[in-house]
This record gives structure tokens, sequence and C-alpha cells, in this order.
């Protein structure tokens, strides 16, 4: 007989995952479609965030999901995320790179960087940012808008490179779903010859 976990599994894989999913798929830890607390914790140490970002980030993104993303279903004081219902937590004042059922729109992504990014065409500077940001804001949205900030916040905190750019890869890298593992990669590898040079 299936466990309950394997067929929480099969639902999400009986078709090719959208961006969307893949996107927070990463943090599904143990594989089973849910993804608790504990494992955006995890998931956010893999990439090398620091502990009090780590803890930030899992309280805050899945108290805010959990339940959009369990449609008539009861709270759970676990905070649970459903992966195959992602689409479900998508928020206003976005920058419309995913459209309501989590594909990736590519038009969308385009006028990022053509719209903001100014002083380089391949990456946002952190004024670009908050200029974007604004540009997206939309009336009377104050709780899209702190999602989008924190998403975008966090992701420039932890991408920017060495002279403040996010870079276009790296921000098509997370609407595809592709950065967070090589991400995880990078850090993993950084250990392992941090250990071997010890």
């Amino acid at each position: 007989m299936a466990s309950c976990n394997n067929m929480n599994q099969k639902e999400i894989t009986k078709s090719e995952p959208t961006p969307l999913q893949k996107h927070v798929m990463f943090f599904d830890i143990d594989n089973n479609g849910i993804i608790y607390p504990w494992e955006t914790y995890q998931g956010f140490r893999k990439i090398g965030s620091n502990i009090f970002l780590s803890i930030f980030a899992s309280i805050f993104i899945n108290f805010g999901l959990s339940r959009k993303t369990r449609p008539g279903k009861g709270p759970s004081l676990l905070f649970p995320i459903e992966v195959k219902n992602i689409k479900f937590g998508k928020h206003t004042s976005d920058s419309g790179a995913y459209d309501s059922e989590g594909r990736f729109v590519q038009e969308k992504f385009e006028e990022i960087f053509n719209k903001h990014a100014r002083s380089n065409g391949n990456a946002l500077t952190a004024q670009e940012l908050d200029d974007m940001l604004k540009a997206n804001k939309q009336p009377k949205d104050s709780k899209g808008y702190v999602a989008a900030l924190s998403e975008w916040k966090i992701l420039y905190f932890l991408c920017k490179d060495k002279d403040g750019l996010l870079k276009k890869d790296i921000v098509r890298g997370v609407y595809d779903g592709s950065l967070f593992e090589q991400m995880a990669k990078e850090q993993q590898a950084k250990k392992k010859k941090f250990i071997s040079s010890s």
C-alpha cells in the first residue's frame, strides 16, 4: 500500500512541474510535496544564508503561504506549504514573470531589465531594484508589496556581486528553479575546500 507521502509526490509529478513549483521544490527536503518551516530553514542554510535570515525566512514564508496553498483546509500550527498549490500563493505587486498558473512569462521577465536596468542592461543596482518595486506596487496593496520587497531584498542580499549588481542570469535562475540547487552545490564545494585545507 502506497504511503501518504508517496501519494503526495505522485500528485506533483503527474505532469511536468511548473517553473513556480520548481522554484519552491528545492525547499521540499524530503520530497513529499509539503514544505514545513524547518525545511525552509534547512534550504536557506544550504544556500548560504546565516541563521538569523534563515529563521526569518522560514517564519515569514511559511506563515504567509500555508493557508493560501491549502484551499478548503483548516489552519495548521505546523504551517505546511503544499507544492502542488503554490500558484495560489502568488502575490500582487509582483513583476508578472509568473502567470496565474505558475508558468514563466518571458516578456515580463525581459521587462524587468528593459525598464529598470538603466546603468547595466543585464543587471540591477540596489536603487534600480527599489525603483522596480515601487513601480510594481499596486494601490493599497501593502501585503503584496511587503512580500515582493522581502523576496527581492533577500535575493539581492544573497546574490549581488562584488559591484553590488544583481545579474540577469541570477534572476532568471530564480524563476526557472535552477538557482537554489546551483547555490547549494557552490556552498558544499566551499565547505569541502575549507575542510581539506584545514
